[in-house]
């Protein structure tokens, strides 16, 4: 039986004074081959005197590009999401015969298409030693994802981080910590030198508190709760892994950018931010517009 959920995420930016805002891109808007069922989608910002075009970038994901013709002392977005969260099997997807055990490898053509999400962009000392760690003997390609999932969590430890930007893999592996889109940036290039194309992903994690208490490990969260969260998909099929969840899940995440490489600038998930843009003052000063800050309901 599916528990429909509404989210309402809210940012809020304001200023000592008017400022002039640049176009803004905004990510918030559920992937379309998302898993789990979208009822109903909205999205309000203000300033009311904005100009708003819908665009997909070349990965298909939703686009909202936003011009402000007028100066403004407050920024405003507010993101609405009903959504039906139905349990779902993380193991249910097909296989090719020639996948079923790792390692293997990509056919021609296959290999070509999925070269984006095969590109290395890190290959630090501390990366290329912890990779030597890996077990890469045969085995089921099932057992292996949980396998390398399970080792990122066990080495690396979780916190929220609210600097802007992502780790290298080096710098979360020297820390032993790092937030959810560190870790999924080093799974994503750890994967991929292991020959295994990986995409980053953000989005909606929903987790809700379970009616019965678990008899065997933990019961999950006190409270339900949802914020904006960073992940790994997985090539077959795109498997979700998390390393804070230690496991794909069954529920949730909802996905709302999907990307292979990430910014121009250094190669890392900066493509996947939910809301990039500037702001510029007076005297021509400008500050970044970026960022999660926000109430979540």
């Amino acid at each position: 039986m599916a528990i429909r959920v509404a989210i309402n995420h809210r940012t809020t930016y304001t200023y000592d004074r008017l400022v002039s805002l640049s176009p803004h891109v905004f990510r918030l808007r559920p992937a379309v081959h998302s898993r789990t069922p979208i009822e109903s989608y909205s999205l309000k910002i203000l300033p009311k005197e904005h100009y708003i075009n819908w665009q997909q970038d070349p990965f298909g994901n939703y686009q909202a590009r936003v011009v402000f013709p007028e100066q403004t002392s407050v920024l405003s977005i507010e993101v609405e999401v009903i959504a039906d969260m139905v349990v779902i099997n993380p193991f249910d997807f097909f296989v090719e015969e020639y996948a079923e055990n790792y390692p293997f490898t990509y056919d021609g053509l296959l290999a070509k298409e999925l070269a984006p999400y095969l590109e290395l962009k890190d290959n630090g000392p501390l990366l290329k030693q912890w990779l030597s760690g890996i077990d890469t003997s045969v085995k089921t390609i099932n057992d292996f994802l949980v396998y390398i999932n399970h080792k990122v969590n066990r080495d690396v430890g979780y916190s929220i981080r609210m600097e802007t930007g992502v780790q290298t893999p080096d710098e979360t592996l020297i820390r032993t910590i790092g937030s959810c889109r560190d870790s999924a940036w080093l799974l994503v290039q750890a994967l991929r030198h292991l020959g295994l194309a990986a995409r980053f992903v953000s989005g909606y994690l929903v987790q809700l508190t379970a009616d019965i208490p678990s008899l065997e490990g933990p019961s999950g969260p006190e409270k339900d709760f949802t914020d904006l969260h960073a992940w790994t998909a997985r090539r077959p099929a795109w498997v979700t892994a998390q390393r804070t969840l230690g496991s794909p899940p069954p529920v949730g995440p909802e996905p709302a950018d999907l990307t292979p490489t990430g910014s121009a600038d250094d190669g890392r998930p900066g493509a996947a931010a939910p809301s990039p843009g500037r702001a510029y003052g007076e005297r021509g000063t400008s500050e970044p517009v970026s960022g999660t800050e926000g109430d979540y309901q």
